[in-house]
């Protein structure tokens, strides 16, 4: 297959070959990092001048920091301890200087033999270790060194050229010594098989792999690293993109029957009942999605919108369509709650429609059954034979779906509700469920940056709900600062009295069920050790003190995870016949609930949930024609950086917005790292808000590289790095298990 393998192998090198078995371990531990290529991946966090090193004057608080500085004096001390009662304890006091300041270095107990003995005053070394104060006096404890041996200047120089390079590290592994360990391997760059074609490397300026690695591990002056990290980042958006653009390409070249709905069957039919009209959003998406139906290569489309944009009619109609054409279409929900409840909202708006077959129904309409892992036999078997049948035209259901025992009449479209719950390969089990590749839409109500969605779901083309449906009502947040404010907690809970005295309901979120152990409660010890030590709210505890004290009086209800199916559902249906007045929840109310009377939510501990798991929740108030209002409580000091998040959340509705602000706070890595593949593979130098323009041109690139030649013939390195990428899924998915 590769015509060169004599030019992969030294990279392919295991490290313990070339570094040594304690190293190579301490590597492959705690860095991941397996083969020579792995350690030549393993980029400088950033660099350090070597006049800026040894700045003692102004060294940071608590950082861990690298100096290179020369030892003044150093002097033993013994004293007496608990552990050396005898005065028989030591203490090695060692003063640094660079000229610009002073600092001390302590060592102690059996640590202090081998300092005393290398760090006489006159050496150069480098230190590095965490700074801290004693005695009002700055002080490094414990420090790592390296003498810096025979002509001071010129060791400093080998060590690293000008510009230092500090390295992510371990605790066991400091960055010197992975830079030493990348020197030893270095000279292998020069076999690095460059992936990016000559013609897209030279038309852009960049510069070669060999050359890039060089450059970023040993730069010269500031610009090296500028043309590495340009380079680099190239490097990680092509082959990402390519490997895309191959998946995206190979499904086209899968057939598909194309559906195209009648003009007067039941998407017609479903329209006239339709009490409200589409909102010009929603036409788009529809026409895009009817476009792509209507070929005869499968569909791949993410559809994104808000909660509430009204992604179910948009995914309902498309499947209307597919039955009209003769087809049958599949829901897949990542729970039964949901899945229930699709099946609730889809009866619901076909009405008579849903009834075809049975007495009543309409002559258009057709069956629509559920299908989930905790049904009796005897409707599980009847849902298996209208589906076998084809007599239902639509099911819905959990992940029950993609059994073996499941057969289908023919398979025409797979609408997958929340994709980053479902893998790739989970999509191509439920695609071998036709008897030509169905056709696929994924639906998401977690707003995606353009470029996430670029790299995540690469494989899928994108559309955007992005308006709201009319009558919608927009939704207050406010943050409520607990332990500050204590009566801003009082007011929220009067507020939620107002609103089901006006006829509305509310939730209230926490973070964990309760009742989980006794034993790990008690474990806990006593809560008064601050706030950081109490466990989360748990729905539990919070829905017994509120139905005893502030909300007495009302009906007050729990819902959790942990609740029998059955159970669960009849508390949703009694909240959503308005029964109850307040439901206590864990997030299961995240996706899918929809109670338009309820108006109020308010969030316990909020700070415990990511931003987008509280626009999400926030997402199911306000869903009928009253205002919304969702309150944000927290126990967090207001400098700290959880309310900072929650303040952003509180200020803008916009979901979009406030992905963009969560990938900032996260890192990038774990976002594709959970989204796509191991966190090895995920990006090191390509940062997804930033490079944005990057990735969108690596994306065309891709794209138009594959159409001319989708086997890659001519570019051996491409197929390469794709391998390794590809390895590494393969790998993680089989892990994922």
């Amino acid at each position: 297959m590769d015509p060169v393998p004599a030019l992969r192998e030294p990279l392919r090198q295991p490290l313990k070959s070339v570094l040594g078995p304690a190293t190579a371990k301490v590597m492959a531990e705690h860095l991941g990092l397996h083969t020579v290529g792995d350690l030549l991946h393993h980029y400088p966090r950033r660099y350090e001048e070597r006049g800026q090193l040894t700045h003692l004057a102004d060294l940071p608080m608590d950082e861990h920091v690298t100096v290179v500085a020369q030892v003044a004096d150093a002097r033993l001390h013994t004293f007496a301890s608990a552990k050396a009662p005898r005065g028989k304890g030591q203490r090695l006091e060692v003063t640094i200087t660079d000229g610009s300041g002073r600092l001390q270095l302590v060592f102690f107990g059996n640590g202090v033999h081998k300092p005393h003995k290398d760090l006489l005053p006159g050496t150069r070394a480098m230190f590095a270790g965490k700074v801290s104060v004693f005695n009002r006096k700055l002080q490094l404890a414990h420090p790592a060194y390296e003498l810096l041996r025979g002509d001071a200047e010129e060791t400093v120089e080998s060590w690293a050229g000008a510009l230092i390079p500090l390295y992510p590290a371990t605790a066991k592994l400091e960055s010197w010594k992975i830079g030493k360990a990348i020197q030893t391997v270095l000279p292998t760059a020069q076999e690095a098989v460059d992936p990016l074609p000559d013609s897209l490397r030279e038309g852009r300026g960049l510069v070669s792999l060999p050359e890039a690695l060089l450059k970023i591990h040993r730069p010269h002056t500031r610009a090296d690293i500028e043309d590495a990290r340009a380079r680099l980042k190239w490097d990680e958006a092509f082959v990402l993109q390519v490997a895309l653009a191959r998946r995206r390409h190979a499904d086209t070249q899968l057939p598909a029957v194309p559906r195209r709905p009648g003009a007067d069957g039941l998407l017609a039919a479903f329209d006239d009942r339709l009490p409200f009209t589409l909102t010009e959003g929603q036409r788009k998406v529809s026409r895009e999605i009817f476009d792509d139906l209507a070929t005869d290569h499968p569909m791949h489309r993410l559809l994104q919108g808000e909660v509430g944009s009204g992604k179910t009619l948009v995914a309902l109609r498309a499947m209307l369509a597919v039955v009209d054409a003769g087809g049958q279409a599949a829901m897949l929900a990542p729970t039964e709650v949901l899945a229930q409840q699709h099946h609730r909202s889809v009866t619901e708006m076909m009405g008579e429609l849903a009834e075809g077959g049975l007495l009543g129904g309409a002559e258009h309409g057709t069956k629509v059954v559920l299908l989930t892992g905790s049904m009796g036999a005897a409707a599980r078997r009847q849902a298996l034979l209208d589906l076998a049948t084809g007599e239902a035209g639509i099911v819905i259901g959990t992940h029950a779906l993609i059994e073996d025992k499941v057969r289908f009449h023919d398979l025409g479209l797979v609408v997958v509700d929340e994709q980053h719950r479902f893998g790739v390969e989970q999509r191509d089990a439920l695609r071998g469920k036709g008897k030509q590749p169905p056709h696929l839409l994924v639906m998401t109500a977690t707003p995606i940056p353009r470029t996430v969605a670029m790299t995540v779901f690469g494989d899928l083309e994108t559309s955007v709900l992005d308006q709201l449906p009319a009558g919608r009502s927009p939704i207050a947040s406010h943050v409520v600062p607990a332990a500050d404010k204590p009566h801003f907690l009082a007011r929220a809970w009067e507020r939620v009295r107002e609103e089901v005295e006006a006829g509305h309901q509310a939730y209230v979120v926490c973070p964990r069920i309760g009742d989980e152990d006794e034993s790990a409660k008690k474990k806990g010890g006593p809560p008064e050790e601050g706030a950081d030590k109490r466990p989360p709210l748990a729905v539990l505890d919070v829905a017994e003190q509120l139905a005893k004290g502030p909300l007495s009086g009302l009906t007050v209800e729990v819902l959790h995870g942990r609740m029998q199916p059955d159970d669960k559902d009849a508390v949703m249906r009694r909240f959503a016949a308005g029964d109850t007045d307040v439901l206590v929840a864990t997030t299961v109310i995240e996706v899918g609930v929809n109670v338009p009377n309820a108006t109020a939510m308010v969030i316990m501990d909020a700070d415990r949930f990511g931003v987008s798991q509280l626009h999400q929740l926030r997402g199911r108030v306000g869903r009928g024609s009253a205002p919304g209002l969702c309150l944000l409580v927290t126990e967090m000091p207001e400098a700290s950086p959880a309310r900072q998040r929650l303040a952003a959340v509180a200020a803008t509705l916009d979901g979009f917005e406030l992905s963009r602000i969560d990938l900032e706070q996260r890192r990038e890595g774990d976002v594709l790292g959970q989204a796509q593949s191991g966190a090895r593979s995920s990006l090191r130098v390509l940062a997804v808000i930033e490079d944005e323009e990057i990735i969108a041109e690596a994306r065309a690139e891709a794209a138009a590289l594959v159409a001319a030649d989708p086997a890659l013939t001519g570019l051996p390195g491409l197929r390469t790095a794709l391998d390794a990428l590809l390895d590494e899924e393969r790998e993680q998915y089989l892990e994922k298990g």
